[in-house]
């Protein structure tokens, strides 16, 4: 099924294209445009029109990509050991999964909103290359690897908003 334009969101053929080739190519689509311009809109579009679950990981800029796979609760744990809570020895019990996590473990393929992804720190994107290429990784703390049943669609959205304060940086404080 070719992903349309909908009755509530317009695309170009451009547009269409794109995101044609990225589901069947199974490889992520970055979308860049100015805030409102309906780049999330697009990936909730791309959803309904294919019938499927849109799972959405807003980024903010104290976000770290790790928490897209999970995040291990040692305090939790620690705490829960102290006060004798029964299965506290099951370091599952203190695993929450991240939203790459649930795409991967998903049922059905799923499309997968990376949003904003411009808010976070520089090396954000690098980190989860692999993970993202490979649809996997790994639970260092229960010895399992996580593997996507499905390849799901991932669009990811940037507002350009870091390339242009680098801009304005650069602008203020010439090289000499």
């Amino acid at each position: 099924m070719a992903f349309e334009s909908t009755s509530s969101y317009i695309a170009t053929d451009a547009l269409k294209q794109a995101v044609n080739a990225a589901v069947v190519l199974e490889r992520p689509l970055l979308i860049k445009g100015e805030p409102g311009t309906g780049k999330t809109l697009l990936a909730e579009e791309l959803a309904e029109s294919l019938n499927t679950q849109l799972i959405t990981w807003h980024i903010k800029s104290s976000t770290k990509a790790a928490q897209g796979l999970y995040e291990y609760d040692a305090v939790s744990r620690l705490r829960d050991s102290q006060l004798g809570v029964e299965g506290v020895e099951n370091v599952a019990n203190y695993i929450k999964p991240g939203k790459l996590w649930e795409a991967f473990t998903a049922n059905q393929r799923v499309v997968l909103l990376i949003d904003e992804i411009d808010k976070a720190d520089i090396e954000f994107p690098n980190d989860l290359l692999q993970e993202l290429d490979r649809m996997e990784f790994h639970v260092y703390e229960t010895g399992e690897t996580i593997r996507a049943e499905q390849r799901p669609i991932i669009i990811i959205t940037s507002n350009n908003e870091k390339s242009c304060r680098m801009r304005s940086y650069a602008a203020a404080f010439p090289l000499h």
